[in-house]
């Protein structure tokens, strides 16, 4: 998926190669979104159909079927077999730190169901930090949405999202039933790619009394800045989780100090 996000020719053409009349979403997204589909009803292990067969059925490059394919890949819900094919992987027990997938399906992955109960759908004046992070005017209108994350009716997370104010449509919509991913996508705006930062913190009474908790208990908190298919800033949001109902998994690489023959040595 980065190698697709480094060439602006090769988002164009994913971007273009859809129908007229179809969906505003680009042609790889709405594949990827039927194999998830695919995907709920099928066991560990089970095969895909091929990127030839993808191209068939769906009337695309094979470009486009191969990016759908490795977005899946990527957050760890299908795995490749050099010379077999695409299956189903077993499913993940914690979310990957460098993909972000929205609450519900995460908890779908789980086997767990989600759900959420909606704190406040509003618009309003954009504060400075809003203005900069999701490079507004001055004095623009912001969308502000705040939803507790339930897991099997379980309160795990605490979501402020703020959106331009061109994004006011979603005030209208029933968060408690409706998926934002999908609100989003209706409104013309892909979430594509984007970066987050994690620390940790205490509940303070208010979130404490909405997730449940006592005051003081351990919140893993992230914040994050979405950008859609444009590269345009498209959500800005922090997520509060509640410590022991939550973990990310995080691969890394060591970084480890130039070696030379004097190291060695001692001296």
């Amino acid at each position: 998926m980065k190698k697709l996000v480094d060439y602006t020719a090769s988002w164009h053409i994913l971007f273009m190669e859809a129908p007229v009349g179809a969906d505003f979403a680009p042609r790889y997204y709405q594949i990827e979104q039927a194999l998830r589909r695919r995907i709920v009803e099928q066991q560990p292990h089970d095969p895909l159909p091929s990127e030839t067969e993808l191209c068939a059925e769906f009337g695309v490059s094979r470009m486009t079927a191969r990016a759908a394919v490795q977005k899946l890949v990527t957050e760890g819900l299908v795995y490749r077999v050099s010379g077999r094919g695409t299956f189903v992987a077993e499913p993940p027990t914690h979310r990957r730190a460098e993909s972000l997938v929205n609450f519900s399906e995460e908890m779908r992955r789980k086997g767990r169901k989600a759900s959420s109960q909606l704190i406040s759908a509003t618009i309003r004046l954009a504060t400075d930090k809003e203005i900069n992070r999701l490079l507004l005017k001055k004095s623009a209108q912001a969308v502000e949405i705040v939803r507790v994350r339930l897991a099997d009716n379980v309160p795990t997370v605490l979501e402020r999202a703020v959106f331009p104010g061109e994004m006011a449509d979603l005030v209208r919509v029933d968060f408690s039933v409706a998926s934002m991913h999908e609100a989003i996508v209706s409104l013309g705006r892909v979430p594509t790619r984007g970066h987050s930062s994690i620390r940790a913190d205490v509940a303070d009474e208010t979130e404490a009394r909405r997730l449940g908790v006592a005051p003081g208990s351990a919140l893993l908190v992230e914040t994050r800045l979405i950008l859609d298919q444009d590269g345009r800033p498209l959500e800005w949001a922090e997520s509060r989780y509640v410590g022991d109902r939550y973990a990310l998994d995080v691969s890394f690489q060591v970084d480890s100090p130039e070696f030379s023959p004097r190291d060695s040595s001692g001296s």
